[in-house]
């Protein structure tokens, strides 16, 4: 252990790293280590993995709470460690959301592109803004939002994916590699290393569905790692300036459900010009949106908003 950040850094890499096998080999413990047979279905399957998710976040909340030097019993204390709160629930949500939507700005016009010739498709067939249209808009919208809710990939993609991720990867590791003495710019950089190589494990399925050519694989695992480690380093600035788990998951939920950015349209050049107003407003407002008074009631004890100050007074107080 070391005396001024609680544990030394080579520990910290450790267990990060343990923490993010951990989360890959137990997707593959009901088959390799259990001997459970084949699930019967795809659904039966993604649920399963949906367990494994589950229980491997919990089992990395209890080891970091064993290695980090946390001597206080009280539940909210230890939650906030790891970001989880109530307070700033609206500022949490509403605004990391709304600035990474900035990212999308031209996936957002396309859409609306998109929108428009519907309407207008249905506007020329006699539809117009007819009493029975403006029923069936309503209709539709419920019949997506259905759709959705029972497709059991979008569950895994907007739902048990962000949570157990950002569980392990942020709320888990980032006090855990704060506390082994990395900077914050370090920290930032480090922990999105480990998120990428927990996707590692879709090199089989790529490989596969490429034909078996190892360099169309390699191409397509080489774009998501890139990307992973790009909104790695967004999610965990966004944990550390706020001190709050729900702005990088919020975050983490909004683009795995927009998927890659639309950076051009061969339909509108307006696109690409969205896409780069997007990215400019974006980067000017990157610091000024994560400010941490908007998401902390007090941050002169802290200057790494998330509690990580005030540890060395908690374990001060227990050694009294």
């Amino acid at each position: 252990m070391d005396e001024e950040g609680g544990l030394s850094k080579p520990l910290a890499v450790i267990a990060c790293m343990a923490m993010a096998l951990l989360y890959v080999a137990i997707l593959y413990a009901p088959t390799l280590v259990l001997r459970l047979p084949p699930p019967s279905s795809f659904n039966n399957y993604m649920v399963r993995r949906f367990i494994c998710a589950i229980i491997s976040s919990i089992l990395s909340l209890f080891i970091s709470a064993l290695i980090l030097p946390v001597r206080t019993k009280e539940v909210p204390y230890i939650l906030a460690v790891y970001g989880i709160r109530a307070d700033h629930i609206w500022q949490a949500v509403i605004v990391p959301l709304s600035l990474t939507s900035l990212m999308y700005a031209g996936s957002l016009f396309l859409k609306s592109l998109l929108l428009m010739d519907s309407w207008r498709q249905d506007r020329d067939s006699g539809g117009g803004l007819s009493f029975d249209y403006c029923k069936y808009v309503p209709q539709r919208i419920l019949g997506w939002f259905y759709t959705t809710a029972s497709n059991v990939l979008a569950w895994r993609n907007c739902i048990v994916a962000p949570i157990t991720e950002e569980l392990v990867f942020r709320a888990c590791m980032i006090p855990l590699l704060l506390c082994g003495g990395f900077k914050i710019y370090s920290v930032v950089l480090l922990c999105p290393v480990f998120f990428s190589l927990a996707h590692l494990n879709h090199f089989m399925e790529i490989y596969c569905k490429q034909n078996f050519n190892i360099i169309k694989a390699s191409m397509v695992i080489g774009l998501q790692l890139g990307y992973t480690v790009i909104f790695g380093s967004y999610a965990s600035f966004l944990f550390i300036r706020t001190g709050h788990l729900i702005p990088p998951l919020v975050a983490h939920m909004y683009c795995n459900f927009m998927g890659l950015p639309a950076l051009f349209s061969p339909r509108s050049g307006v696109v690409s010009i969205a896409a780069v107003m997007g990215l400019l407003a974006f980067l000017w407002l990157l610091f000024p949106a994560t400010r941490p008074d908007l998401y902390n009631d007090r941050i002169d004890s802290c200057s790494c908003w998330h509690g990580y100050c005030t540890w060395k007074e908690e374990i001060g107080k227990s050694d009294l």
